[in-house]
C-alpha cells in the first residue's frame, strides 16, 4: 500500500514503526526537519542505525569525529550518511534547517561505524541505452551486503528522470521494502506499481512492498522522481542484488 504522510507539530514525521506502525517492514523510519541548533542523540542498545540527509546542512559528531554535511535538496547528488551498530552513540546538529532521513532496525551485532560521502557510495545508471531510454534513472548504493555483510538493513536512493520508470523490469523479492518519494516539484507526482495495486505518489509519500510484489515506479512527464529504497534483511535470508527475481512473463525485458 501507499501512505501520504504529514509532519507533526514536533516536524516528524513516522514512516514506519517496529511493532507499531506499519510493523511489517520490521523497521523504524521517521523524516525529520532539524531548525538551525537543533541537537539530535542517538545511542540504542538493541537497533542499528543509520542516518541520510535529504536536504540542509549538519554535523555528523561520533567519538572524536565531526563531519560538517550539506546538501541543497534531495536531487543534489550527495547522500551524506552515517551508520552505526548498537551501543554506538552519535549525534546530528543542524547549521541550517535541515530535513533527515532515519532507518533502524534490530540487530546484536556490533561494528565501527562507518560514514558514506558522495565518493564512496556506490553509483549506477540503468536503462540509458534500453526500452527506447524510457527506464532511465541513477541508482546510489550506501549500504548492502557487498560492503555491510554485518547490517540488517540496505540503503540507497532512486534517481528517476522525468517521464521515465524505474524499478524496472517489473521484479519482487522476499524482503520487505519500502520506498520514500520526494520530487522536484512539490506538484510533482508518479505511479507505484506494488502487487495489483496502483497508486498516485506524491511528494513526502511513502510505499509498503510486501514480500514476493511486483514494485515498478514511473515518474510523470516534466518530475523527476526521487526515493530512499530501504530494505530490512529476513533473518537468514539477507537481499542480495542476485535476489531480485524478475517475473517470468518479463523476462524478455531483461535483455532489450
Amino acid at each position: 500500500m501507499l501512505d501520504y504522510l504529514k509532519f507533526d507539530e514536533n516536524n516528524v514525521k513516522t514512516v514506519c514503526e517496529m511493532g507499531g506502525f506499519h510493523a511489517d517492514m520490521n523497521m523504524n523510519i521517521w523524516v525529520r526537519i532539524l531548525q538551525p541548533g537543533q541537537k539530535l542523540e542517538f545511542c540504542s542498545d538493541t537497533l542499528e542505525t543509520a542516518v541520510l540527509l535529504l536536504a540542509g546542512r549538519v554535523k555528523f559528531r561520533w567519538g572524536d569525529r565531526v563531519e560538517d554535511c550539506a546538501r541543497e535538496n534531495p536531487f543534489d547528488l550527495k547522500p551524506w550518511t552515517l551508520h552505526v551498530s548498537r551501543n554506538s552513540p552519535f549525534a546530528v546538529e543542524a547549521v541550517a534547517e535541515s530535513r533527515i532521513i532515519i532507518q533502524q532496525t534490530d540487530n546484536e551485532k556490533e561494528w565501527e561505524p562507518r560514514f558514506y560521502t558522495p565518493e564512496n557510495c556506490l553509483y549506477q545508471e540503468f536503462g540509458k541505452g534500453q526500452w527506447g531510454g524510457t527506464g532511465h534513472r541513477v541508482v546510489s548504493t550506501m549500504f548492502d551486503p557487498d560492503n555491510e555483510p554485518d547490517s540488517n538493513m540496505v540503503l540507497g536512493e532512486v534517481f528517476t528522470k522525468a517521464g521515465k520508470w524505474s524499478s524496472y523490469p517489473p521484479h519482487h523479492h522476499p524482503q520487505p521494502e519500502v520506498y520514500y518519494y520526494e520530487f522536484d516539484k512539490p506538484q510533482g507526482f508518479g505511479a507505484c506499481y506494488n502487487g495489483d495495486d496502483v497508486y498516485k505518489t506524491a511528494d513526502g509519500s511513502a510505499c509498503y512492498i510486501e514480500p514476493g510484489k511486483d514494485h515498478q515506479q514511473a515518474a510523470a512527464p516534466g518530475y523527476e522522481m526521487y526515493y530512499v529504497w530501504m530494505i530490512r534483511h529476513i533473518d537468514g535470508d539477507p537481499w542480495y542484488k542476485t535476489t531480485r527475481f524478475v517475473s517470468p512473463e518479463h523476462e524478455w525485458l531483461v535483455g532489450q
